[in-house]
């Protein structure tokens, strides 16, 4: 009985090592990707916005973020995009064991910070989207608004339980804020592994409403929410298997989220910095 529960214990042991390996390597994957995130939006919306020139942000063909005339709605677009790479970062360093651990003061701080900007931009997010029409087709449109409400619940889940005291319900929930925060990162790293992996745009049109665009507009916060509940699960298991396989699951989706980093530093940002 003794060496069985031993044997059990070795197991569980292995499995979590496993588990946890392969949580790191996605964290330094998706880490690495929004810091060129950042970088982007911090030169090519920072500069131009700094310089004065509003109408630069439409040097990409993409929506369109300076409308002439439309004051309101500018500030609004810079305030959103700016502030986006400050969420982003903050976000990450709240994943930084080291960071959490250590510097305990700067965790709580900047974990206020990273909730109340996600708040502020899935609030303003549903204002520019449905006030300014700020989107290329109705079902994009829907897709954004369903993360921007994911937002505000999972920050309202993660708030409650940090006041609470209930750290491990609390960390479950910022970590699943956190990726519904990331989701139109996830959207461009999606849309760029899919062209990648399928050698083109198939099912997709410059209106984002073909099949591919659809699937990808919700699956870039549904899948990662998903694998993210899987190595939850994973983790309460006692059992190996699943931790071995919650494993390559989310190994699978780190080597398919690289192919997007990639492709999207390589020809989404990088021609235009």
């Amino acid at each position: 009985m003794n060496e069985a529960k031993a044997a059990s214990a070795r197991s569980r042991a292995v499995g979590d090592a496993v588990l946890k390996g392969s949580g790191v390597i996605w964290f330094l994957a998706a880490a690495a990707g929004q810091i060129a995130f950042i970088y982007y939006i911090t030169v090519y919306y920072g500069g131009r916005t700094l310089s004065g020139n509003y109408a630069g942000w439409n040097d990409r063909e993409i929506i369109d973020g300076y409308i002439a005339g439309d004051d309101f709605g500018n500030v609004m677009f810079a305030i959103h995009v700016l502030l986006a790479a400050v969420m982003t970062f903050g976000g990450l360093a709240q994943l930084v064991p080291q960071i959490r651990n250590r510097f305990r003061a700067f965790h709580r701080w900047n974990g206020r910070v990273f909730m109340v900007v996600a708040i502020f931009l899935a609030l303003n997010g549903l204002l520019l989207t449905w006030g300014r029409g700020t989107y290329l087709s109705i079902i994009s449109a829907i897709a954004i608004s369903i993360s921007g409400v994911l937002v505000l619940f999972f920050a309202a889940m993660a708030w409650r339980f940090a006041v609470a005291r209930r750290i491990d319900e609390h960390r479950r929930w910022a970590m699943r804020l956190f990726l519904a925060a990331s989701s139109v990162w996830f959207f461009r790293v999606g849309m760029m592994a899919w062209i990648i992996l399928n050698q083109g745009p198939v099912g997709m049109n410059r209106t984002l409403s073909g099949p591919a665009d659809i699937f990808i507009a919700f699956g870039c916060y549904l899948i990662p929410l998903a694998v993210l509940e899987l190595y939850f699960a994973a983790q309460r298991s006692a059992r190996l298997t699943p931790k071995l396989g919650a494993s390559v699951l989310v190994l699978t989706a780190t080597a398919v989220m690289a192919v997007g980093i990639f492709g999207t530093i390589a020809f989404m940002w990088g021609p235009y910095l």
